[in-house]
């Protein structure tokens, strides 16, 4: 590890003061100090965000959520509005790592972190993620785990988060603070697809600090769940996932969202799946044929070709699991 300067932010003032002056955000730290072990990460000042006033989680008058960026992983999970209202977060957050890592991580840290790719933390190896120009190993090596959505010749390296699925699926936006003011962005915007800059990974700018993630209220009833398909059943990252939230009324299927991981540069939203569903009656041949385009576009990898068959599986199963039968 390299030698940096750690400061403790005492109000959101201060943190934006340093974050302007270059200085990383910690709070749960879990991502960040694990890659400046590896020293894949060489920050020269952490500024520690732990005591910012964003730890509520809030329901809104319309029904939506608005979690703050320091609410910790369990808590969230465990929130009796988040659970009720979209189980799809609450499974999404459980399935994501262990109990002490939930306990620790946060909401803001989740979404921020950095691709597991093997590459990437090689410092050895080329990763044009890590160091611009350098050329992506994976794309010639083992790359059994990589995405096979969103990639570009720059870079093929999956986004690790299970809960950025659920977000992207339920249309989630992220509030930010910086030392411009604040702003609003989709969640779809916010992460950002590799084309030819794979380094910047997110749509931050200088000093600007994640506040809170909104989701939207949904038309009620709505059923939601989230599934993790992986090569072990603990503590690992998704070969395949999906997020589904559907709207049925009337024995009709009125809205539908759905979103998949473990394929993707970014969480990848399935609009073709989407359309596939609204409109039509839940059934066992309606999630098959639904499903089949949840590969649209996929452009596989020597060793991964598998997963485009493997995700259609996976949001089939969802849908079924979710939706049921009429």
């Amino acid at each position: 590890m390299h030698p940096f300067t750690y400061a403790r932010a005492a109000d959101t003032r201060e943190a934006l003061d340093a974050g302007r002056r270059g200085g990383r955000y910690i709070a749960g730290g879990t991502t960040l100090v694990d890659l400046m072990r590896e020293t894949v990460e060489r920050p020269e000042t952490l500024v520690d965000i732990s005591v910012l006033p964003l730890r509520e989680i809030t329901v809104t008058k319309s029904g939506g959520l608005r979690i703050g960026a320091l609410v910790s992983m369990a808590e969230a999970a465990a929130h009796r509005g988040v659970r009720a209202l979209y189980p799809v977060i609450s499974q999404a957050l459980e399935l994501s790592a262990s109990a002490q890592l939930r306990n620790m991580a946060t909401i803001g840290g989740n979404i921020m972190q950095r691709t597991r790719c093997t590459y990437f933390r090689d410092v050895t190896a080329d990763c044009n993620k890590r160091e611009p120009g350098s050329g992506c190993a994976a794309r010639e090596g083992f790359n059994r785990s990589h995405a096979i959505l969103g990639t570009s010749d720059q870079c093929v390296a999956t986004h690790p988060s299970d809960l950025a699925v659920a977000l992207a699926a339920l249309d989630a936006t992220v509030h930010l603070r910086g030392p411009d003011g604040e702003r609003t962005l989709p969640f779809a915007d916010f992460l950002l697809k590799p084309g030819s800059t794979p380094n910047r990974e997110q749509d931050l700018r200088r000093g600007e600090l994640i506040t809170d993630v909104e989701i939207p209220a949904h038309p009620r009833p709505l059923k939601s769940g989230y599934l993790k398909v992986r090569d072990r059943q603990s503590y690992e990252f998704a070969l395949t996932s999906a997020a589904v939230a559907l709207h049925i009324r009337g024995g009709v299927i009125r809205e539908a969202k759905v979103a998949a991981g473990g394929v993707g540069t970014v969480p990848w939203k399935l609009p073709a799946v989407e359309r596939a569903l609204i409109g039509e009656r839940p059934s066992g041949r309606l999630w098959a044929e639904a499903a089949g385009h949840a590969a649209d576009g996929a452009r596989p990898l020597t060793h991964n070709g598998f997963k485009a068959e493997l995700l259609k599986r996976t949001v089939e199963r969802q849908l079924s699991t979710v939706g049921g039968t009429i």
